[in-house]
């Protein structure tokens, strides 16, 4: 988030005019600098404006005006912070207070919380950015308010509290809807309904109708990369609840938009096909699991195209196709193996090895349980998962020991550890709020599953875990631009899994 500074030199410091040609040079310096340093800042050129502002600084001190002081100070501090040294920006920030009026200057409680935000510190940032949204209400300034409210909202995601991260950017929305701004505002939707889905304190209706209200702005974007990134945020919202329907239309309305931003495409792809595999449609989930990991591949992503070809084992492996099931888990162990993934590649190895062992080619299956512990190696607090593979590995022994032909036997039902970046079902997902809610029933209700897949809607929907970084962190775009040249704000822009949501385990539980 860039500092704020005062938007022009004559109006940042405002120097009253002295008598004499000195104190007039001196004047006309201070605001060419300040003009100087905030041009600098505008353009990205951090480390020129803080030279401008120190010098600026200088100047001043030798006017012996404290208001002039005060306003110099309150600059360099503010690029002090925007070049990566908020602790000395802090102290510069603090000594432009005026005393009690300090209190009631937006753009300065506004730089403090940066200041704290960058130390770490996202208790005390929350507190002035509060500060900071509510006087710039009072000034009607609906705009910087929402901005101080999205950047709150981000130092309670960080905290994890979910809730309160939510109250932020529905407050955000409703600024950015005063101000006007409705793709800003859709923006602060989408994020909002993303963390009241990890509220405990959030139910489903009410995060439906946050949902609802963001869709409902959609027709007053134009820019292709925001519309495709809101649906699809919206879609993993979706997702989360459980209501596939709603997530896969999001998903194919988020097709177009996407295809005009390369980069978006494949997770637009991968989510549609998770979504699908959640409603037991896997033939129609293979295509867009293959157009992804395909994409994924061509963009250099081999840990999601590794996730992809997971999904897409996932199903084939549902519709009978086991070859194909166990090439395209080769294909993704391949992958986390480039990517140094342990965690993942173990669970590969040891849904290949049952995959495997259905083929009665337990040789292979016993190889396959022994990568996989080697893989387990590699990772912390993975012992109760490794005696649980020693103990398949030593079933697998002791039947290619047994005399005479066996036939072969289903892998038993059971439990995959959630991969790092996932969210498995538990205490972040309201089963209750999901069986109890209104309106539930027609979201379980999805097209019909493939026939001859019988059954297997119902076990899909039960196993997903859910990909996903924890919320917040793509809400640089509500902040990062130039109000009136620059695109709407994009809901996706930090790592690669973010916003995925995934069918993740291969078997049911």
């Amino acid at each position: 988030m860039t500092s704020r500074a005062a938007p022009s030199g004559k109006e940042a410091v405002k120097v009253k005019r002295r008598s004499g040609s000195v104190g007039r040079k001196q004047t006309a310096d201070i605001e060419e600098l300040t003009s100087s340093g905030n041009k600098a800042l505008q353009e990205g050129r951090p480390q020129e404006a803080l030279r401008y502002f120190r010098d600026a600084l200088k100047a001043a001190e030798q006017l012996q005006d404290s208001r002039v002081l005060r306003a110099c100070s309150f600059n360099l501090g503010a690029a002090y912070v925007e070049v990566g040294r908020p602790r000395k920006g802090l102290d510069f920030l603090r000594h432009a207070q005026p005393g009690p009026k300090a209190d009631r200057l937006p753009d300065l409680q506004f730089n403090l919380a940066l200041a704290h935000d960058a130390l770490g510190q996202s208790r005390e940032a929350a507190t002035y950015f509060l500060q900071a949204a509510q006087l710039y209400r009072s000034q009607g300034d609906g705009c910087s308010e929402g901005d101080a409210c999205v950047e709150m909202s981000r130092c309670y995601s960080r905290t994890r509290d979910w809730a309160l991260a939510a109250q932020g950017y529905l407050r955000a929305a409703e600024s950015y809807r005063v101000a006007n701004m409705l793709d800003y505002a859709a923006t602060a939707l989408s994020e909002a309904g993303s963390h009241m889905t990890q509220s405990d304190q959030c139910n489903q209706e009410d995060i439906i109708g946050v949902l609802s209200e963001c869709l409902s702005l959609m027709g007053s974007i134009t820019d292709p990369r925001t519309l495709g990134e809101l649906y699809l945020s919206v879609g993993v919202s979706y997702c989360r609840l459980r209501s596939f329907q709603e997530a896969v239309q999001c998903f194919q309305k988020a097709l177009s938009p996407a295809a005009k931003w390369p980069p978006l495409l494949p997770k637009v792809l991968h989510n549609l096909g998770a979504a699908l595999n959640s409603m037991g449609q896997f033939r129609s989930a293979v295509d867009y699991h293959r157009l992804a990991a395909g994409l994924y591949g061509s963009q250099g992503c081999r840990g999601d195209q590794a996730r992809c070809f997971s999904n897409l084992a996932f199903a084939f492996s549902r519709i009978g196709e086991e070859e194909e099931a166990a090439e395209s888990l080769i294909l993704a162990l391949q992958g986390f193996r480039d990517t140094g993934d342990y965690l993942a590649q173990a669970q590969v190895c040891e849904v290949l090895a049952e995959c495997y062992l259905v083929q009665r080619k337990q040789h292979k299956a016993v190889q396959l349980y022994k990568q996989a512990l080697s893989a387990l190696s590699h990772c912390q607090d993975s012992g109760g998962i490794q005696d649980q593979l020693v103990e398949r590995l030593t079933a697998t022994l002791q039947q290619s020991l047994t005399v005479g032909p066996q036939k072969p036997h289903p892998p038993a039902p059971h439990s995959l550890w959630p991969h790092r970046h996932s969210l498995p079902i538990g205490p972040h997902v309201r089963k209750s709020d999901i069986t109890k809610s209104p309106g539930t029933a027609a979201n379980q209700q999805p097209d019909a599953p493939e026939t001859d897949a019988p059954g297997s809607q119902q076990e899909a929907s039960e196993t997903p875990e859910y990909m996903s970084i924890a919320p917040g962190q793509s809400s640089d775009q509500l902040n990062k631009r130039q109000r009136s040249e620059s695109p709407p704000p994009h809901t996706h822009h930090s790592t690669p899994e973010e916003h995925l949501w995934d069918m993740w385990t291969l078997s049911p539980h």
